[in-house]
């Protein structure tokens, strides 16, 4: 049975940097719809201390989220040395689509066949599909990459995790200051070599009540009724079940794998908020009885970078393998965990074994 290996990476980071001082002039609602009767100086300082959240991204309205997958899966095949027409898929993860400057999100045509378009491929065996798996969905994208691999049916694919989330947030809501735009990509090929690329992986659908957690809604200002439906979240809610769920699901991936957290080198872990991700690398190692680690094993770049949904593990691996993120390198032959958690709600993780 073949293994799957990354070949090569690729991102885009959009250039407009989002500060705090672009919220000044916000009006704030709480969830239930009462106007925040604070200074907005405040409700930012609260929002940067709880997050770490200093800067986002944002695309600008002359660019879109295919153009800005195009951009990302173009560098990672320059970087794979991989022609687009020998391409068996492309699979494109992302929540919204290809949203417009109003907001619309659209599908038709889907994702993945605008990006094959945009790179002119013209190979009609080149089958495209999306993946919508909430912010799992790169990942999830990379495990069907997997599968497909392993089952002899494809042998070189093209994975992209893309989105435009400053385009569907709430003007009213807090939590608009989380998201952000982004892209990532890899190219990952069939390989003979043994116990290498993807060793091990495991998905966990909770999709009863958990199933509210993250979702669309119209605004929480009622009075500004635009018929739009923007992220609602839960933040609590999705807070205490991250903290609960994801830490074991991360366990039983790399004991799947026949290593333990000490054989980890790095875990890219989405990045969603900084005091749930630090809460969540800390109940993991606890689950090991390790109290006393190396931080440095979970790079974050939520700091400047907000959250891009499905964009923030393949970019911050594209910037860690080409030695663009100081202080964080991959060992030769070593062990990463890339992992995530978001609406359904979902989980999933990977254990990537370096050639």
């Amino acid at each position: 049975m073949p293994n799957t290996i990354i070949i090569g990476s690729g991102s885009y980071i959009p250039s407009r940097v989002i500060g705090r001082d672009f919220f000044l002039n916000s009006e704030f609602y709480t969830d239930e719809g009462e106007k925040i009767d604070k200074p907005n100086e405040e409700i930012i300082s609260k929002f940067v201390e709880i997050t770490e959240i200093e800067n986002r991204r944002y695309i600008g309205d002359d660019t879109s989220n295919s153009k800005i997958g195009y951009e990302a899966a173009k560098v990672a095949l320059e970087d794979a040395k991989v022609d687009g027409e020998d391409l068996d898929y492309i699979i494109y993860a992302s929540n919204f689509g290809e949203v417009g400057t109003d907001g619309v999100a659209n599908f038709m045509p889907n994702m993945a066949a605008r990006v094959k378009n945009h790179l002119g491929i013209k190979n009609r065996k080149c089958i495209t599909y999306d993946m919508i798996f909430g912010c799992p969905g790169w990942v999830e994208a990379m495990i069907l990459a997997d599968t497909f691999i392993k089952a002899g049916v494809a042998k070189t694919i093209l994975v992209v995790g893309a989105e435009t989330l400053s385009r569907v947030t709430d003007p009213y809501d807090r939590n608009k200051m989380i998201f952000a735009d982004g892209a990532g990509a890899v190219v990952v090929k069939a390989t003979d070599e043994e116990n290498v690329g993807i060793i091990s992986h495991n998905t966990i659908c909770d999709n009863g009540p958990e199933l509210e957690y993250l979702r669309n809604g119209g605004s929480i200002n009622k009075e500004f009724n635009d018929k739009k439906l923007y992220i609602r979240m839960m933040g609590r809610k999705i807070y205490e079940y991250a903290l609960k769920n994801v830490p074991t699901a991360i366990k039983e991936t790399i004991d799947s794998a026949g290593l333990s957290i000490k054989d980890i080198d790095k875990i890219l872990i989405h990045q969603a908020n900084a005091k749930m991700d630090y809460a969540m690398i800390e109940r993991l190692h606890k689950l090991y009885d390790v109290k006393d680690y190396d931080h440095a094993v979970s790079p974050m770049t939520i700091q400047d970078f907000g959250n891009s949904s499905v964009a923030t593990i393949p970019t911050m691996f594209d910037l860690i393998i080409k030695g663009k993120m100081e202080g964080h390198t991959f060992k030769d032959k070593g062990n990463i965990v890339m992992t995530s958690v978001g609406a359904g709600m979902n989980i999933n993780a990977i254990v990537y074994k370096f050639p």
